[in-house]
């Protein structure tokens, strides 16, 4: 059991909220939750986590917050009617992917207050959420980061502190644009290989042990048998869905617009996964791409 004695307020226990919450609760986090939607509240009390009627009622006596939620401004309505009812000091982590002006906008707004804020979004899908062995990448004061530690060892097996607020939230965008990137160049090497009368498992053999090797090969392959863990074997359920992985690549793209930074390779796979989405396919994995190079 955690010797961490501070409450935790929860806002969002959805597929990766929910879980994140309950390896807190499981180590013995006092934890308090919120969510819009019923099932997932059901699921997170079934986990040890406190369920409240309200965001606000929710961060009642908590030291801690913490937000996982699917967009900036959701995230910013939910720190709005927190200090709206409660303006007292406290530490807000914000686990959601969102644009890296709008973290550091919602930093300032809190450091106002005397608050704590550090923007810790996180790699390794719910695979990752579920064992606890997420990947931290986070933008904030260095006391904030030290402060926050305790609580993100319990939900991740990686935390590295990135800089200045919202630096959590540029390096994701960064590393997400290049996985787009090697996810699509790798499934048109697969396609061109499979027309050319190449055995996938002799494409793997080669290429994931030689320069073309990649995580999206040697984890995510995006054919089936060769890597059997991957969602190729399973019907493509996600893993990181194809709907998030553009939401993030147009997170990147925002980003390259403010800062006059071309990203030639980025834009061209955020305009391919957007129509790969546009076309329905959003709810599969992002390695489902390989079925758009196909043609298929």
């Amino acid at each position: 059991m955690s010797e961490y004695n501070q409450t935790v307020a929860f806002i969002g226990l959805g597929n990766m909220g929910g879980p994140m919450a309950a390896n807190l609760a499981r180590a013995g986090v006092r934890v308090r939750g919120f969510d819009v939607s019923e099932q997932a509240r059901h699921e997170a009390a079934a986990q040890g986590i406190e369920i409240t009627d309200t965001v606000v009622e929710a961060s009642e006596g908590a030291q801690v917050v913490i937000t996982m939620l699917p967009n900036g401004a959701l995230v910013k309505s939910v720190i709005d009617e927190i200090l709206a009812a409660q303006p007292d000091p406290r530490l807000y982590i914000d686990s959601s992917t969102i644009a890296v002006s709008e973290a550091r906008d919602i930093a300032h707004k809190l450091e106002e207050v005397g608050s704590r804020f550090i923007d810790a979004p996180v790699s390794g899908g719910v695979r990752g959420s579920v064992a606890g062995t997420l990947a931290f990448m986070v933008g904030g004061p260095a006391e904030a980061y030290q402060e926050a530690t305790p609580l993100l060892e319990i939900m991740g097996s990686s935390l590295t502190h990135c800089g200045q607020a919202g630096n959590g939230q540029a390096v994701k965008a960064c590393n997400n644009m290049i996985l787009a990137v090697q996810q699509i160049v790798l499934a048109e090497a697969l396609v061109l290989g499979e027309r050319l009368g190449l055995d996938h498992q002799a494409f793997f053999d080669v290429v994931s042990h030689a320069t073309g090797n990649s995580w999206s090969l040697s984890v995510n392959a995006p054919v089936p048998k060769v890597v059997p863990s991957s969602p190729a074997n399973h019907d493509f359920r996600p893993g990181f869905s194809a709907a998030l992985m553009l939401k993030d690549l147009k997170l990147a793209m925002t980003s390259a617009s403010e800062t006059q930074t071309d990203v030639t390779l980025g834009r061209m796979a955020a305009e391919i996964y957007e129509k790969y989405v546009a076309d329905g396919h959003g709810d599969l994995d992002f390695s489902a791409i390989i079925n758009e190079v196909r043609g298929d």
